[in-house]
């Protein structure tokens, strides 16, 4: 029987944010952990951190995500060193708000690049080894706007459905071979995204904001359990049933409202 500590957790996008966090919980649950991002000095610090506090193996690799070239030798390092990933975290992204047309096209292309290309790359890579061990799990993190399109969130948004369509497929495929897929949509949270996606943050955003541990721990148990897909917290859910069951003019004014007064 596999135990936890002879298991490796790969966790993209862990130098902050939501992926910081899973890396914490993980830890305290005695995982060994890969944590991959671009900033390697936050990487580092919390890395030494997790060593000390739960005393389990860290591996740190510092990795532009956006570059498939760089996935791919990613995962080739790890298989060349026999190091196999049994919980793979596809955390890494990042976001931008604005009028589409009043934007560059370089920002929106590079975050496509990131939110689709390079998670469907680290999906196959890392699916295939996992297919042919008939075991292991894959969280996909998307985002409540998933759901559907929100004015001046048009490429965060198009592309996290993605995210979400593309989990809520291979949750089905991969369960043939033994492998869970489960995808996360969070809304709204302290995690410093809003920030870099430079989003305006009002006081009735503020009241809905979600703290990252209990967001990262609805997502563990999510893939846990085997289900396809979670939306953290109440309000966030009754937001997912209210689009679900009304047209789609009502609730794109609705929280587009909400999301650019």
């Amino acid at each position: 029987m596999q135990t936890q500590r002879d298991s490796w957790v790969l966790i993209s996008g862990a130098s902050s944010g939501f992926g910081e966090e899973f890396a914490r919980q993980y830890a305290a649950r005695g995982h060994r952990l890969i944590l991959v991002a671009r900033r390697l000095d936050r990487l580092d610090a919390l890395a030494q951190t997790l060593r000390q506090r739960h005393g389990v193996e860290v591996l740190v690799e510092q990795v532009d995500l956006s570059q498939i070239a760089a996935v791919r030798r990613l995962h080739a390092g790890l298989h060349a060193r026999g190091i196999e990933v049994e919980v793979l975290i596809n955390n890494a992204g990042h976001g931008l708000q604005g009028p589409f047309l009043d934007g560059d096209l370089e920002p929106a292309l590079s975050m496509i690049q990131l939110d689709i290309a390079s998670l469907t790359a680290m999906t196959h890579l890392f699916g295939q080894d996992m297919r042919r061990r008939r075991r292991g799990k894959i969280l996909q993190v998307a985002s409540l706007l998933a759901y559907q399109g929100v004015e001046n969130f048009a490429v965060y948004s198009a592309a996290k459905a993605y995210v979400l369509r593309l989990g809520e497929a291979l949750h089905r495929e991969f369960a043939r071979d033994g492998v869970t897929v489960a995808t996360l949509c969070p809304g709204l949270t302290d995690t410093g995204f809003a920030r870099v996606a430079q989003q305006r943050i009002t006081a009735q955003l503020n009241a809905l904001m979600m703290q990252t541990p209990p967001v990262v721990r609805a997502g563990m148990r999510a893939l846990d359990a085997g289900r396809i897909s979670v939306v953290p917290g109440l309000i966030n859910k009754l937001n997912a049933v209210f689009m679900w069951a009304t047209p789609r003019w009502i609730h794109q004014a609705v929280l587009s409202r909400i999301l650019n007064r």
